[in-house]
């Protein structure tokens, strides 16, 4: 009986489990050609059920009752997902996906399949863009693209950045990129403290980027193009169902390094030996005492927010998007927020005509800080910047009043730290650059005959910037305030830039096996500035700040304007024989009016050409090979970026001040010669290059070898006094740069678990062929910084450190050596320090610099991890000839704990002296390679939740590790911003912040 109830037991489970089971069967074909695919992955989404066609395309797969869809997947095609409902045969067809080979790039003024490219063009997707939260399109780009240097050189929001393509192109001039947003071409430029232009663009909003590197690539945009070119499409409208996305992250910075400085009781010590007095009368009792970088920084928030909608029907297209952003900075008082929208819209009125619009406008506000200093040694590395003020400030002095309010140093210990600046004061001074912003595109397309288009657009980029500032009353001590103290100014700047460019475009096969693509372009550019600038100081009060300049005592009104025009015309022929030959021939010719009037206008002609190896018999055969291109290419590009408008004219400008009648007057004086021969600076490029994908493009390498000579360099050269002008700036110098590239893209796995990596690594070499034809072989840039003739740009040149000077030492002369001085090498062994002692002492050019990530995914989990890095780079902290030198008044870094003395001595830090100062020596150069922990990215995804297509939700940590033997805050630093001249100096700019932020991404 007992037997009886189990069986019954059991036939009622089984019955129950089938009657919940739901079983489906289908065939998966080829959407292309109707063959059956083998080895298609089906499984239900969020679980552990699936199967596999069979040879014959057939499938069978038993389902729970309940399950909603089925997903089918195999590599090369696109995923598919299906509605299960009460269907019982599901027959799919799968579409190749338009990937590898067959995927479509940007090239400038049109499309092409990868496989036509003949140049060197790089492509960057969204994704990739804003894997890690970014103020602007270049962050996003930095160690992501071979041949391509990015450094962030100032970590504030919105902060400056440089990048370089194939290296630095110019000495006087920009080597910054040209910039091409939807045919809206802009710039980027900016010192230390300034606000990067492009932090004024969303790069939520971006599909891709594009970057032509070689001549060939970048020949048609000219003369704008010696520097490279970045292409940047941003989303557009796509027709079917319309789609809502809101994607949104919070988070929280940190200073990623702090400096080890004095505390309270070292400090005071360290006072009483170097005036040899008593000025604190028991040192040790003073204890740690105030940690002033504790004071200035802080953990900040970062966010982001953003709704976009985007849908349509086969005539009309419409993207748009809202976007919010706000970082407030780790140093007290600073930050960068930005609103921004976006509206993309495409109809086509009949087949022939289509219309459309593009319009990308934000509202940027940058609270600034003095965080960058070019001083050194002297007073003004504590009184120029925040962070050498925050280094150099007594720990024995107090931040703020009893009452409230920062504490003027000049009120605290009898005034004896008066030349040393509170770091809160340059908190309390108002910097802050609003910015409005718009880049606009109207177009319109007309089919005038099969093959045969003609494009005609019409850009506009707006910018207008208003720049506050005020230096209030209450960070200045009572006894030090005049009447002319508080200073205040508004600074308004308005540029305009419009473009229309007129395109003709005749597409056409010959016979069967030969395609023919053929481009027309006339254009038009013109660029306007205008600036007025009021500056006003005495202020009654701080009640009205810079808001009343006309309360001031003094005020101060000036005003310029600049204009210029660029007209431009170009020809390319593309030419592609049965996917296996292609060549491609541009020819631009640019005129300028800013160049002199025998030089307006220039010829960049380029020519490149791709043999696909692959069609050959033989290499079919080896089937491990997917693709194999060599490509090969020449031409000429121009820059006119560092020329000021009117330069190769004569020119005047207000001149001091002279006494007339008993009347004080400004007088107009003679500025600059005029030169009409003045041209563009010139750059030709040879580029060698090998496309290879194996394993069915599972593993693709892309490699490149370029040889640039940048000729006509724009250079300030010196003339005899007697000319009655003392220099002229004409085209003398010439560069040149080479090096080799790679980058690969591997599938390692592609089943439940995804795993992808790419890497890729540049190695760029520059030198300087001439500087002004051939009268100066080297010239210091700074003291310690050179252009030579022969060798690398930005290089350092400085005497030798050789310890320091010991009891009974000889001290050479020549440089102010003092026993427990830092002791300079007598190089040439003549007995005096003198300039023939000076050498090259360190190289700011890395040797390589390289980018690396993966990405793993696994059903519905997926990791990310990026890194980059630099080596073989070397950085002058030039802040430690100050924060290692103890003069007495300011603070210095902890190793002076270990400074000279007679019972001490040390061969590295000198003994204390009053107003000392260091020798410029390689003492402060270091290594300044590094390995970044870019970013790492954990990420869970909810398909199919109700109304809901898909919620994603992340971590985030960015700039979490940083491994490298630099001892200052950062080594991706420069002193001098985009500087050509100046490379790898730090005297303290501000520091990149490490941060984690969680994030959700909806789409309905």
């Amino acid at each position: 009986m007992h037997k009886f109830y189990f069986l019954l037991g059991c036939f009622c489970a089984w019955a129950t489990i089938a009657s919940a089971q739901q079983t489906i069967t289908g065939t998966v074909t080829d959407g292309g050609d109707g063959t059956p695919l083998p080895n298609v992955t089906i499984v239900v989404p969020q679980t552990d059920q699936q199967t596999q066609t069979d040879a014959n395309g057939r499938y069978q797969l038993t389902v729970l009752s309940g399950a909603k869809r089925i997903s089918f997947s195999l590599l090369g095609y696109a995923t598919l997902e299906e509605v299960i409902g009460d269907r019982n045969l599901i027959n799919v067809s799968l579409e190749a996906e338009t990937t590898g080979l067959d995927e479509v790039v940007v090239v400038g003024y049109g499309t092409q399949r990868k496989i036509e490219t003949t140049g060197s063009i790089a492509s960057v997707k969204a994704a990739e863009l804003t894997q890690m939260p970014v103020t602007n399109v270049a962050q996003g780009l930095q160690a992501r693209v071979a041949g391509v240097q990015i450094n962030q050189n100032s970590g504030a929001p919105g902060g400056n950045i440089s990048v370089r393509i194939r290296g630095t192109n110019s000495i006087n001039g920009s080597s910054e990129p040209l910039y091409v947003v939807d045919g809206i071409q802009i710039s980027n430029s900016g010192g230390i403290n300034d606000v990067s232009p492009l932090s004024t663009i969303n790069p939520n909003d971006i599909e891709s980027v594009e970057v032509l590197k070689d001549a060939s690539a970048a020949a048609i945009y000219g003369a704008r193009a010696a520097n490279g070119v970045v292409l940047i499409t941003t989303k557009r409208g796509k027709s079917g169902a319309t789609r809502v996305d809101f994607e949104s992250y919070v988070g929280v910075q940190n200073v990623s390094k702090t400096l080890d400085v004095l505390n309270a009781a070292e400090f005071a010590q360290l006072e009483n030996e170097v005036y040899k007095t008593t000025v604190y009368e028991n040192p040790a009792s003073l204890g740690e005492g105030i940690n002033w970088q504790d004071i200035i920084f802080r953990e900040a928030s970062i966010q982001n927010h953003q709704l976009t909608v985007n849908g349509g029907n086969e005539k009309t297209q419409l993207a748009l998007s809202l976007n919010y952003f706000d970082q407030d900075g780790i140093i007290v008082n600073s930050g960068f927020e930005r609103y921004s929208y976006r509206l993309n819209v495409d109809h086509r009125i009949n087949d022939r005509i289509k219309l459309g619009s593009s319009i990308l406008g934000s509202y940027s506000i940058n609270q600034g800080i003095n965080a960058g200093s070019d001083n050194l040694g002297n007073a003004a590395v504590v009184t120029g910047s925040v962070l050498g003020a925050a280094i150099g400030a007594p720990p024995t002095l107090e931040p703020y009043r009893e009452g409230g309010g920062v504490y003027p140093f000049a009120e605290q210990h009898g005034g004896r730290y008066r030349e040393v600046i509170n770091p809160l004061n340059f908190t309390e001074i108002l910097q802050q650059r609003a910015i409005k912003r718009t880049l606009a595109n109207v177009y319109g397309e007309f089919e005038v005959m099969p093959g045969l288009v003609y494009r005609a657009s019409f850009n506009v980029d707006i910018d207008d910037r208003l720049y506050d500032s005020y230096s209030p009353l209450s960070i200045i001590a009572q006894q030090d305030i005049g009447e002319n103290s508080g200073s205040g100014s508004k600074d308004n700047r308005d540029f305009l830039n419009l473009l229309h460019e007129s395109l003709i475009t005749y597409s056409t096969r010959l016979a069967e096996n030969h395609s023919l693509k053929l481009t027309g372009l006339f254009a038009t550019q013109s660029e306007a500035y205008k600036r007025n600038f009021l500056s006003a100081t005495g202020f009654p009060n701080d009640a009205t700040t810079n808001e009343a300049l006309q309360l001031a005592l003094n005020s101060q009104v000036s005003s310029d304007r600049t204009s210029q025009r660029l007209d431009s015309y170009m020809a390319r022929i593309n030419y592609g024989y049965r996917d296996k030959f292609f060549l491609d021939i541009t020819g631009r010719i640019d005129g300028l009016t800013k160049f002199g009037a025998n030089k307006k206008y220039g010829f960049f002609p380029a020519v490149s050409a791709a043999y696909r190896l692959i069609e050959e018999p033989f290499f079919q055969g080896i089937r491990q090979l997917s693709d194999l291109k060599l490509r090969a290419s020449y031409g000429t590009t121009g820059n006119a970026a560092g020329l000021s408008p009117y330069q190769s004219l004569a020119m005047v400008a207000a001149s001091g001040g002279y006494n007339f009648n008993h009347s004080w007057d400004t007088g107009i004086a003679p500025t600059g010669i005029a030169n009409p021969n003045l041209r563009w600076e010139k750059s030709t490029q040879t580029n060698v290059g090998l496309d290879v994908s194996l394993f069915n493009n599972r593993w693709s390498i892309v490699a490149d070898y370029y040889h640039k000579r940048t000729d006509d360099l724009l250079y300030v050269k010196s003339l005899p006094f007697s000319s009655g002008y003392s220099t002229i700036t004409g085209n003398y110098a010439s560069l040149e740069n080479k090096g080799f590239e790679v980058a690969t893209n591997a599938v390692i796995l592609d089943s439940d678990l995804q795993w992808t990596v790419t890497a890729n690594v540049t190695a760029n070499r520059n030198k300087v062929i001439d500087l002004d034809g051939g009268t100066t072989d080297e010239r210091f840039i700074t003291n310690y910084t050179i252009l030579k003739v022969g060798e690398p740009l930005g290089l350092f040149k400085t005497y030798v450190f050789d310890g320091i000077n010991q009891t009974g030492e000889t001290i050479i002369p020549g440089y102010d050596g003092r026993l427990g001085g830092h002791k300079v090498r007598d190089i040439n062994g003549d007995d005096a320090i003198d300039a023939d002692d000076q050498i090259i002492t360190g190289n700011p050019n890395p040797q390589f610099i390289f980018g690396f990530s993966t990405n793993l995914n696994y059903k519905n989990v997926d990791l990310s991890i990026f890194l980059s890095g630099s080596y073989g780079n070397d950085i002058y902290n030039i802040s430690r000839l100050s924060f290692e030198n103890p003069l007495g008044q300011r603070n210095q870094l902890k190793g002076v704990v270990n400074r000279w003395t007679p019972e001490n001595p040390s061969e590295q830090y000198v003994s204390p002296f009053v107003a000392g100062r260091l020798p410029i020596t390689n003492y402060a150069m270091e290594d300044g390679s590094y390995l970044r922990v870019r970013n790492i990215n954990l990420g869970y995804t909810f398909n199919s939740l109700g109304k809901l297509n898909r919620i994603r939700v992340y971590v985030s940590a960015n700039n979490l590790f940083t491994f490298t033997k630099y001892t200052g805050f950062d080594p991706e630093v420069n002193t001098y911003a985009g500087s050509n001249t100046q490379i790898g100096i730090d005297n303290l700019v501000y520091p990149q912040a490490k941060s984690i932020l969680g994030g959700i991404q909806v789409s309905f």
